[in-house]
C-alpha cells in the first residue's frame, strides 16, 4: 500500500480460535526445526486417539487445545540449549526428538553428534564432559523452563488448569523416567500422555513413513507411552487414509473440523490482543537479548501511530502486527542471534529470511493477510535496499513504516550480544542520518515528539 494511501479501520473478522492458534502453531514448528505443520499434524493424530478413547466433547476440546499449544514454551530453553552444545538449537532439538532417552547408546551418540561440532577440539571435549557429569540435572533444567512458560502462555490465553498441565507434562514417561516431576502411569496427564504420543508418530512417520512410527511407538509401549494408547494408536495406523491425511494440503482445514462443533469459540479484539501478546512473548523468550523486544516495539508503534493521528481502531490493529513482527525469528538460530562477532553471509541470509517468514505464518490467517504485508515488511528501506524483498518506498505502506522506526528504535537502545544500549539522545541521532534513506521523515519525527514527552523516563531495553 503507497505511504499516501487512506487508512482505513479494520473490522474485526469473523475469526475461529482454531483458525488462529492453528495457523501460529506453525512458529512453534519453527522453533523446534520441525517441517512446517507439525503441531497441526499431531493435533490430527492425537483427537483421533482421543475419539477412540472415549473422551467427552469437553475434553476432546481441551485435548485439542493442548496439541496445538505443545510446544508453546519451547523458545524458552533455545538460548540455554545453544549455550550447552555449542551449536544450532533447533538442530538440536529436531534431533533429539529422534533419541529414545531410555536408551544409553542413543544418548551418547546424540551427545558425541551434537556437542561443540564447529568448535576448537578442546572445547567439544570440555563441553561433552560437562553433560556427562551433568546431563540428568541439566536436561531437567531445560525441560522445567519450557514446560513451565507453556502452561503460562496458555493459562493466559484463557485455556483451563487442564490444558496447561497437558502442556506442563508433555516430556513425563510412562515408566516415571521422564521430567520434569517424574510422574509415572496414570499419575501423568491424559492429554500429556496423548500428546507425547502424537508427537512421536509425527517424527517418525516424516523422516520413514508409518511404518517407521508404528515400530517405534510399539518399541516405547509400556516405557514412555501408556499401552492402551499405544493400542489405539496402532488400530488407527491400519487406516492408509490416517496417515495419508498428514502430507495433504487439507491436513488444516480437516484439522479445524476436528474441533468439537459445539466448542467452537469466535475470537474478539481482546482476545485477539491476548493471543499476540503472548506470541510475542514466544519471540522474546528465544534470547536474553530480546527479552520485551516485541512489547516495547508494540509501545512505540502506537505512540508513534497516536501521534500521526491514527485511530484508535487502526491503532489496536497496528500494535498486534508489532507485537508479531519477529515471529520469524523462531526459525533463526540462537547460534546466530546471540552471536557476539560479526556474522558471516551464510548468516546474514538466515537472518533475513525472518521477515518473510513472519508474512507467511500470519498470511495463514486470511483475514491477516495486510496485517502480514505490513508486520513481514518491517526491514525494507525507503531507498530499496532493504529485505526481504527490496521494496522502494512506493511499495512501502506507512503502517510498515511506523513497525520499522519503532523496531529501529528499540534495537538501538537495547543491549545487544555485540555492545551495551546506546543512550536515546545518541539512537536518535544515528536514526536521524537514516532518514530519507531508510527511515520515514515524518515518522522520525513523531518519534522524537513522543521521546520529548517521555524525556529521560522513556521506556527501553536498558
Amino acid at each position: 500500500m503507497p505511504a499516501n494511501a487512506a487508512l482505513a479501520t479494520p473490522s474485526t473478522p469473523k475469526l475461529a480460535l482454531s483458525e488462529v492458534i492453528g495457523a501460529l502453531s506453525y512458529a512453534l514448528d519453527l522453533t523446534e526445526g520441525q517441517p512446517p505443520g507439525h503441531c497441526i499434524r499431531c493435533c490430527w493424530i492425537g483427537v483421533h486417539i482421543g475419539q477412540e478413547y472415549g473422551l467427552d466433547t469437553a475434553s476432546l476440546w481441551d485435548l485439542y487445545y493442548t496439541l496445538l499449544l505443545k510446544d508453546a514454551g519451547c523458545s524458552s530453553n533455545a538460548a540455554r540449549l545453544c549455550e550447552l552444545y555449542g551449536q544450532d538449537d533447533r538442530r538440536t532439538k529436531r534431533d533429539f526428538k529422534w533419541v529414545d532417552t531410555d536408551n544409553l547408546s542413543q544418548m551418547v551418540r546424540f551427545v558425541l553428534r551434537h556437542t561443540g561440532v564447529k568448535g576448537q577440539l578442546a572445547d567439544r571435549f570440555k563441553r561433552v564432559m560437562h553433560l556427562a557429569r551433568h546431563g540428568e540435572d541439566l536436561a531437567r533444567e531445560l525441560i522445567q523452563t519450557r514446560c513451565e512458560r507453556g502452561a503460562d502462555i496458555a493459562r493466559r490465553l484463557g485455556f483451563g488448569g487442564d490444558v496447561a498441565s497437558g502442556i506442563y507434562s508433555l516430556d513425563e514417561h510412562w515408566n516415571g523416567r521422564g521430567k520434569p516431576d517424574g510422574l509415572g502411569g496414570e499419575a501423568i496427564p491424559l492429554y500429556s500422555r496423548i500428546a507425547l504420543l502424537a508427537q512421536v508418530m509425527d517424527v517418525f512417520h516424516h523422516i520413514g513413513g508409518s511404518g517407521a512410527a508404528l515400530a517405534e511407538i510399539r518399541d516405547r509401549r509400556g516405557t514412555w507411552f501408556d499401552p492402551a494408547l499405544v493400542d489405539i494408536a496402532c488400530r488407527l495406523g491400519e487406516d492408509p487414509a490416517f496417515w495419508a491425511m498428514l502430507t495433504t494440503e487439507e491436513i488444516e482445514e480437516q484439522v479445524r473440523a476436528l474441533e468439537p462443533e459445539s466448542r467452537h469459540v469466535a475470537v474478539d479484539d481482546d482476545l485477539l490482543d491476548e493471543i499476540a501478546e503472548a506470541f510475542g512473548q514466544v519471540v522474546d523468550s528465544k534470547s536474553p537479548y530480546t527479552a520485551g523486544h516485541s512489547e516495547r516495539v508494540a509501545l512505540y508503534t502506537d505512540m508513534v501511530a497516536e501521534s500521526m493521528g491514527m485511530d484508535d481502531g487502526r491503532r489496536r490493529w497496528l500494535k498486534r502486527g508489532a507485537l508479531l513482527h519477529d515471529l520469524g525469528k523462531l526459525g533463526v538460530s540462537n547460534s546466530i542471534l546471540d552471536k557476539p562477532d560479526a556474522l558471516t553471509d551464510e548468516e546474514w541470509q538466515e537472518v533475513r529470511l525472518h521477515p518473510a517468514y513472519t508474512e507467511e505464518i500470519l498470511s495463514r490467517i486470511p483475514p491477516f493477510a495486510e496485517l502480514a504485508a505490513s508486520a513481514g515488511a518491517h526491514h525494507e528501506r525507503l531507498d530499496g535496499r532493504g529485505y526481504p524483498k527490496g521494496l522502494g518506498a512506493a511499495q512501502i505502506g506507512l503502517e510498515t513504516r511506523i513497525i520499522t522506526i519503532a523496531d529501529i528504535f528499540d534495537a538501538i537502545t537495547a543491549e545487544r550480544p555485540y555492545r551495551g544500549p546506546i543512550p536515546v539522545p545518541q539512537a536518535l541521532e544515528i536514526m536521524g542520518r537514516m532518514v530519507g534513506t531508510a527511515l520515514d521523515p515524518d515518522c522520525f519525527e513523531a518519534l522524537e515528539a513522543c521521546v520529548a514527552v517521555f524525556g529521560d523516563a522513556v521506556p527501553t531495553g536498558r
